[in-house]
């Protein structure tokens, strides 16, 4: 039925009661935004009299040439089969969520619609609906950000691990492989992972480290990666030098040494050669740099 108001309207062939109930289907606006595109477009400009020359001057013997009317029917079928794709493909791009992705040793902030601030780590990603903000503030996160929501209605980031959510808040979200750490500096953040929810008040945080959950206090006013600096409580040095990767860009290769051993510390995200001594000092290892690639090996290490 609707396809047959669709050809009668196109054709204006609608009656006043046809008219009035195609005008109540939800796809009628869409059918009138793609109309109006159409109807803006426009073809280049045709010099006329420079194509004939060129055509008298190509053709030494002109042939009589009969075009049928057939053709330029098809053609009209072409052009308003393009004009259709155009304007579904035209409203499904406006559709989608907006996605932001941040490189190695590369750091980002972006306002979203309410004009919350969030600051994405190196090698994360966010998305979120721009169209359903209004009635939803949801993001989906892939590494580490740090948020500062404006105040409204419930605000959700969603992550593999699991989900956080808040009213108006500050708070730090780190999402990677078998680690998921949250921490809350202003008002208070509800956190919902393996089907438990825990409330986290200003100054504590939910740590998940390779399935092992615990509460922690937190001391500082917000993240250290925003000052420039990775900090490390008890976390696999696999992750630390992992983290190290992210910041500066750089290949990594371990040579005699264990990476399940936890470190405590922090490193520079601004200064190679000082990372670099941070890192290997506390647990005695030794590196040598060459280029992009780092070597990090123990001292019983060939």
């Amino acid at each position: 039925m609707k396809e047959n108001y669709l050809a009668k309207w196109l054709n204006d062939q609608l009656s006043e009661e046809e008219l009035k109930a195609f005008r109540n289907t939800p796809e009628f606006e869409t059918y009138q935004r793609i109309v109006r595109t159409a109807s803006e477009l426009r073809a280049p400009e045709f010099d006329v009299e420079q194509a004939l020359s060129g055509a008298f001057q190509a053709r030494q013997k002109p042939k009589a040439r009969v075009i049928r009317l057939t053709s330029y029917r098809h053609l009209w079928k072409v052009a308003a089969a393009l004009v259709i794709l155009l304007g579904i493909s035209f409203f499904y791009v406006n559709s989608m969520d907006q996605a932001v992705q941040t490189d190695y040793a590369q750091h980002t902030e972006v306002v979203l619609p309410d004009a919350s601030e969030v600051r994405l780590n190196a090698g994360s990603d966010l998305s979120y609906s721009e169209k359903k903000w209004d009635s939803e503030r949801h993001v989906n996160l892939r590494g580490e950000a740090y948020f500062k929501v404006a105040k409204g209605q419930t605000f959700t980031v969603e992550t593999p691990s699991g989900s956080v959510t808040v009213l108006g808040t500050q708070f730090n979200v780190l999402q990677r492989d078998g680690i998921f750490i949250v921490s809350c500096y202003e008002g208070l953040v509800r956190v919902e992972h393996r089907g438990t929810a825990h409330e986290l008040p200003a100054g504590t945080g939910y740590r998940m480290v390779n399935g092992d959950m615990r509460l922690f206090e937190v001391t500082t006013t917000g993240p250290s990666w925003t000052g420039d600096e990775s900090a490390f409580r008890s976390m696999p040095l696999s992750f630390v030098l992992e983290e190290f990767e992210r910041q500066y860009d750089v290949e990594v290769d371990i040579r005699g040494v264990d990476t399940g051993k936890l470190f405590t510390g922090t490193f520079s995200n601004t200064n190679l050669e000082l990372a670099l001594q941070s890192i290997s000092a506390p647990l005695q290892l030794g590196y040598s740099l060459e280029g992009n690639k780092v070597l990090i090996y123990g001292q019983n290490a060939p």
